[in-house]
């Protein structure tokens, strides 16, 4: 199973629809997928399911189990303050440690409003994952100017964004 995690629990964002949309091309390629949203995050996690209270936040733990069992993961991400939404940081952090997403591979979507396409998120992220032993693929999407290119209802318009994600699902599949 690939685990998508929409990296941010803002309600109905873009992190979410183009979840979707990787879960429906993963399906496409014949590959078992599901989203993790942080949007169904507790609202109380930070201090009902961390640290001393770990393990005890049934909600969190089933989030947090969705992505420990998953086989290959996608972190679809978008850019906030030239970094990675500190909620996604938060969620990573509650994980079990060690273990959790340790010797995983992952995949890496950015998305942003301006032309980097979330870089630095991208960047920022991967030094956490490979410290937590998580193997990123190479190949990391960038998508810029992110709503010129999708719409509300999660279609993505730019057929060279919709090739450079077929393109990532296919070597995520092989990895």
């Amino acid at each position: 199973m690939i685990t998508i995690i929409a990296g941010t629990n803002r309600p109905r964002s873009r992190a979410r629809r183009l979840s979707s949309l990787y879960a429906a091309t993963l399906q496409s390629l014949d590959a078992e997928a599901q989203v993790l949203d942080l949007a169904e995050l507790p609202a109380d996690f930070i201090s009902t399911a961390l640290y001393e209270h770990a393990g005890r936040n049934d909600a969190f733990n089933r989030l947090a189990g969705l992505a420990s069992q998953a086989d290959k993961l996608v972190f679809v991400v978008p850019e906030y303050n030239c970094s990675f939404p500190g909620v996604l940081k938060a969620f990573i952090d509650g994980l079990p440690y060690p273990g959790g997403i340790r010797n995983k591979k992952a995949a890496l979507v950015g998305l942003s409003s301006g032309t980097q396409g979330g870089l630095l998120a991208l960047t920022h992220l991967t030094d956490v994952l490979m410290y937590l032993g998580t193997a990123v693929l190479p190949l990391r999407v960038r998508l810029p100017n992110i709503e010129e290119h999708l719409t509300l209802e999660g279609e993505l318009k730019h057929p060279l964004f919709q090739e450079l994600l077929r393109q990532q699902a296919e070597e995520l599949i092989r990895f």
